[in-house]
């Protein structure tokens, strides 16, 4: 019968050449690596090695039988981290958004329901989403527009409105409602991690350049210090608002400044949704 152990160890003498050095790295003894080469070559039933004075070397049969064996310990390991992985699926809510303003407020619900499991979220493109929960790979998903399909429960869930904010010296700042083709051409500081919201920006202002910001603290200076427009939504909390008080807020119009978000799931996972159904 073949024991993984001793094949970890039979990997680890070809490996190394001898069974001093395979010892060594192993640290256990010479005598009991041998006696597991014995142990091994009885399993396997065939001779695997060539033995001269005070040494041992794999033949071509050996060198065969260390291929498997480490097939076989790939395999091993593969499936211990398979079972782990699904072990930890069991425990675990998935969730998938295309922004994160949505997970601000789905998230301690979640955790609140069922302290018990862990949450863990993701930002992900819309057609991944899908593909996702479709599939079972996560639990709850999160889109920013009506969406029907009916392999899954669509449930509306968020609305989200895009407002841009500008210095009130600004040439803008008289607006009071502002469309992308307006402020398209002017520069913009966005933080990182924005979801859809990072695509639809680019894809509406294609002239203007975005200075995109990774730490929270050096985009609340820039903003404080700099004219570069930067955007804001009715979910962002009150510390953003103090970071803006001395900037004009201005929403914009187009219909894609606004974000009907619904949250998805396979029928079989509606109880996770059972607060919004």
């Amino acid at each position: 019968m073949l024991d993984l152990l001793e094949l970890q160890q039979f990997v680890a003498f070809a490996d190394c050449g001898t069974l001093s050095k395979a010892a060594e790295q192993l640290h256990i003894s010479q005598p009991t690596l041998t006696r597991t080469m014995h142990h091994v070559e009885d399993a396997f039933g065939v001779p695997l090695f060539t033995r001269g004075k005070n040494r041992i070397a794999c033949n071509e049969t050996g060198l065969q039988a260390v291929a498997y064996a480490r097939k076989l310990l790939e395999d091993a390991d593969h499936a211990v981290k398979m079972v782990q992985a699904f072990d930890r699926s069991l425990h675990t809510i998935h969730v998938s958004s295309c922004a994160p303003a949505p997970l601000w407020s789905l998230l301690p619900v979640l955790t609140a329901r069922f302290p018990d499991k862990t949450i863990s979220s993701r930002l992900e493109d819309m057609s991944i989403i899908i593909e996702q929960v479709v599939s079972g790979n996560c639990e709850i998903g999160i889109l920013p527009y009506a969406f029907a399909d009916e392999r899954l429960l669509v449930v509306p869930f968020l609305r989200e409105q895009l407002s841009v904010c500008v210095p009130k010296s600004h040439p803008l700042a008289k607006e009071n409602t502002l469309t992308f083709s307006q402020i398209n051409g002017f520069n913009c500081l966005v933080r990182d991690q924005l979801g859809f919201w990072s695509n639809l920006c680019h894809e509406k202002m294609p002239a203007s350049k975005f200075l995109v910001q990774t730490d929270n603290f050096a985009l609340e200076e820039l903003i404080r210090s700099s004219t570069l427009l930067c955007f804001t939504t009715n979910l962002a909390g009150w510390e953003q608002q103090e970071v803006l008080r001395d900037r004009v807020i201005i929403p914009l119009v187009d219909d894609e400044a606004t974000a009907a978000y619904q949250l998805i799931c396979l029928p079989k996972n509606k109880d996770l949704l059972k607060p919004y159904i």
